[in-house]
C-alpha cells in the first residue's frame, strides 16, 4: 500500500499495513466540528506503559499497516476522542461543498459500500444506513445519491492547524515469479510469521492505548526488539522452516512488502495469493527518501519505477539500501479467488474505489469523498471511495493511499502517484457520541 517517497507505506516496509484488531469504539457526533486527538496513558498506569516501552527499545508499532488482518471479522473502528491536544478536525458541510459530487458515478462505488456494510452492519451507528442500502438496485444512480445525501453527513477533514490539503499516494497488487522450493533461479524467501515473534497489546493495562502494540522477542527473561531487516536478510533470525515461497528478485519482494499483498506465479503456471500477516515492529523508513537525501535520485524520480531503475544500476549497493528500512513484513497464503486482496477491514478491496487511511482520523469503513488529480495527466480525480485499508506510511489527517488494482498497469499508476489531496468523510446521520 504505498509510495516509496512518503515519510513512511505495510501495506506495507509497511504498505505496510499492520493488522487492526483493537479499535476505538466511539464515533463523532454529526453536526458539529470534531477535534481528533492522540491517545494519552491514563493516570496510574503511565509507569506501566513506560516500562513496556523501555523493554521494547523502540520496537513499538502503531497500528495502521499493511494490510490485511488474519480474519475478515473485525470490530469496526471509529474516531477516538480522548482528552488531549487536538491533532485533526472534522467540520460538517453540505454536499454542495464537495467538488464533482454531482458528476461522480456512484454505482462504481456501490459494491465497495456493500462490502463495508458486511463488516459494519452490526454496529448500531451503521445498521440503519446499511439496511437502507439493501433496497437499492445496482446501477440506480439517482437512488444511490439520495441514499447518501439522506443518510450521511459530509465532514471536511483538516489538520489541527487548519491545513486542508494533504497527499494521495497509490498502491496495487503485484505479480511476482516464484517457486515453492529454493533453487538458483528463486533464492529469495517469502517468510510466514516467525514462531518467536511476540506481540504485546497494551490495551489490557493502558485502556486508552487501543492503537498501540509492541513487537519483540524473548532474550532470556527480557523482551527485546525483534530482528531487523538487516538481521533477517543476514540469516541471524531463526526463520528456517517458515518459508512460504521463494522468489527471484529481492527488490520485487521489498515492494511486495510495501504493497502488503500480491500474487506469485509458480513455474507450473499456478498462481498463489499472499497477504499481510504480521510485521517485525520496526518503524518503516522510505528508501526513496534515503536516495533523495543522499543526492542519488532527484525527487521527481523517487517513484517505485525510479527506485527499481537505481537498483538495476547499483546491484552492489542494493542490500545496504534495502536495510535502511528496518521494517519487515511476514505473509500468509490466501485462498485462490478472483476478488481483490483483503484490506484491514477484512473485505476485498475494489480497484479505484478503496483507499487506505489513518484510522485515528478516519473511521475504518467510512465513505470518503476525495478531490485530487490523476498522475501524469492533471485531470481531476474526484470520487467517492471507501476507507477499507490502513498502512504504516499512511499517517495524518489529510492522507490516503489509493488502490489501483492488480498487475503491471496498476503498478505503473500506483508507483507514480504522489498527488495533492482534499478529503471529506461521510458519517452516518444517526451517529452520536456515547
Amino acid at each position: 500500500m504505498n509510495s516509496p517517497i512518503p515519510s513512511a507505506t505495510p501495506a506495507s516496509s509497511n504498505s505496510q499495513a499492520m493488522p487492526v484488531s483493537s479499535i476505538p469504539s466511539s464515533v463523532p457526533q454529526v453536526g458539529r466540528p470534531v477535534r481528533l486527538q492522540p491517545v494519552q496513558p491514563v493516570a496510574g498506569v503511565r509507569l506501566v506503559a513506560t516500562v513496556f516501552l523501555a523493554l521494547a527499545l523502540g520496537a513499538c508499532a502503531r497500528l495502521g499497516p499493511p494490510r490485511p488482518p488474519a480474519v475478515p471479522a473485525v470490530v469496526p473502528p471509529a474516531v477516538a476522542q480522548p482528552p488531549a491536544p487536538a491533532r485533526a478536525r472534522l467540520d460538517p458541510v453540505d454536499y454542495g461543498a464537495l467538488p464533482g459530487w454531482p458528476e461522480d458515478n456512484l454505482s462504481e462505488a456501490w459494491e465497495a459500500l456493500r462490502r463495508t456494510c458486511s463488516a459494519l452492519s452490526g454496529q448500531p451507528s451503521w445498521a440503519t444506513a446499511c439496511q437502507g442500502a439493501q433496497g437499492i438496485e445496482p446501477g440506480d444512480g439517482p437512488a444511490m445519491r439520495r441514499f447518501f445525501e439522506s443518510r450521511f453527513v459530509p465532514h471536511r477533514v483538516s489538520a489541527a492547524d487548519g491545513k486542508q490539503e494533504g497527499m494521495l499516494t497509490g498502491y496495487y497488487e503485484p505479480l511476482l515469479k516464484g517457486s515453492r522450493t529454493k533453487d538458483e533461479r528463486f533464492p529469495v524467501p517469502v517468510y510466514g510469521v516467525p514462531d518467536d515473534l511476540i506481540t504485546v497489546d497494551l490495551a489490557s493495562v493502558v485502556p486508552d492505548s487501543r492503537n498501540l502494540r509492541l513487537k519483540g522477542r524473548l532474550a532470556g527473561k527480557r523482551l527485546v526488539p525483534y530482528w531487523s531487516r538487516a538481521d533477517i536478510d543476514a540469516g541471524r533470525a531463526p526463520l528456517g522452516g517458515r518459508e512460504l515461497l521463494w522468489v527471484d528478485d529481492p527488490v520485487e519482494l521489498f515492494f511486495l512488502q510495501v504493497q502488503g499483498s500480491g500474487r506469485v506465479q509458480l513455474p507450473t503456471g499456478e498462481v498463489v495469493r499472499v497477504g499481510y500477516a504480521d510485521q517485525n515492529g520496526h518503524p518503516y523508513r522510505s528508501i526513496g527518501r534515503v536516495l533523495v537525501e543522499r543526492g542519488q535520485l532527484p525527487v521527481e524520480r523517487a517513484s517505485m519505477q525510479g527506485i527499481k531503475a537505481w537498483a538495476r544500476d547499483n546491484p552492489d549497493r542494493l542490500p545496504a539500501l534495502l536495510n535502511e528500512n528496518p521494517s519487515y513484513v511476514f505473509f500468509r497464503e490466501l485462498p485462490a479467488g478472483s476478488g481483490g486482496p483483503l484490506g484491514s477491514l477484512g473485505v476485498p478491496l475494489t480497484p479505484g474505489r478503496s483507499i487506505a487511511i489513518d484510522p485515528s482520523v478516519i473511521p475504518l469503513g467510512a465513505p470518503v469523498f476525495i478531490s485530487s488529480v490523476w498522475p501524469g495527466s492533471g485531470q481531476p480525480l474526484r470520487r467517492l471511495v471507501l476507507a477499507q485499508d490502513t498502512g504504516g506510511a499512511i499517517k495524518g489527517a489529510v492522507r490516503a493511499d489509493f488502490f489501483w488494482g492488480f498487475g503491471p498497469e496498476a503498478g505503473e499508476g500506483a508507483g507514480r502517484m504522489r498527488q495533492p489531496l482534499q478529503m471529506w468523510v461521510l458519517l452516518p446521520a444517526t451517529t452520536a457520541t456515547p
